[in-house]
């Protein structure tokens, strides 16, 4: 039987995702100067606070580990969080609620479903760059360059995939613009401080270690580390951890964005 006039042939068309990706990357050209910076500068400013502040007056080393790099290594999960939960809210929710851009482009043959998965493609790719800085940074305070260093984009990515997809499910859910501050101080500050970037967290409480070793931040950065330091074994769960995070989080951005855009 032949398929019918108009009938979407693929779940999710390949063309209908590149041309919501094309329309992100040529926007962002007019902006990547700052956020390029912004993502540069940032890093340098926690080695120097922390790395660098800290080592040379309370702590020298980590678990052997310089305690300037244990930090470096450690802002990669910083730098992925703030480079695509964030976006992916302030950016969702802008460009529903005020320009009426995802109107515009449900217009087109694009549904919602390939929409978010155009949205938070862009937003974890350039994440995972954006990731991979502070380990750069690190390299010239001493951090020696290791071959496990190659598969940390990867590892940033399906991070960054997973908090994409967070993001725009909170822009989607909340009513105004103001209370993404409580996303944040709920959500975003506590995943990042209690990831291990900054102190292992052994020294935490029992309970607070086990919510740790859920926190997909913490695979991050133990991943991370183990490329730098070297890795006896890939820890294969900890990566199943970030795609099954990701993959969770895209199905909850679609659902809750259809609930938003489809009336």
């Amino acid at each position: 039987m032949s398929a019918q006039p108009g009938r979407r042939l693929r779940r999710l068309e390949p063309a209908a995702i590149g041309g919501v990706m094309s329309r992100e990357v040529a926007n962002f050209r007019t902006y990547w100067k700052g956020t390029t910076f912004s993502s540069i500068l940032e890093p340098i400013v926690y080695l120097l606070a922390f790395g660098l502040g800290l080592s040379a007056t309370l702590v020298d080393e980590v678990g052997g580990v310089p305690y300037v790099q244990f930090v470096g290594t450690g802002m990669v999960a910083t730098a992925v969080i703030f480079s695509s939960a964030l976006p992916a809210m302030f950016g969702t929710f802008v460009k529903h609620r005020f320009q009426n851009t995802y109107d515009a482009i449900l217009a087109a043959p694009v549904d919602v479903e390939e929409l978010v998965s155009a949205e938070m493609l862009w937003i974890g790719l350039r994440a995972s760059v954006y990731g991979c800085v502070p380990l750069l940074v690190t390299i010239g305070f001493g951090l020696d360059p290791a071959w496990g260093m190659l598969l940390v984009p990867i590892f940033c990515l399906f991070t960054a995939l997973g908090f994409a997809g967070f993001g725009i499910a909170m822009a989607a859910i909340v009513a105004k613009i103001d209370q993404f501050n409580y996303v944040t101080a709920l959500f975003v500050t506590p995943l990042f401080l209690v990831s291990g970037a900054f102190f292992p967290i052994d020294e935490l409480p029992q309970g607070f270690q086990i919510l740790a070793q859920l926190n997909p931040l913490h695979q991050l950065v133990e991943l991370v580390r183990g490329g730098a330091f070297g890795y006896e074994a890939v820890d294969l769960l900890r990566v199943a951890g970030l795609v099954a995070f990701a993959f969770v989080m895209w199905r909850i951005a679609i659902n809750r964005m259809e609930a938003r855009l489809i009336d």
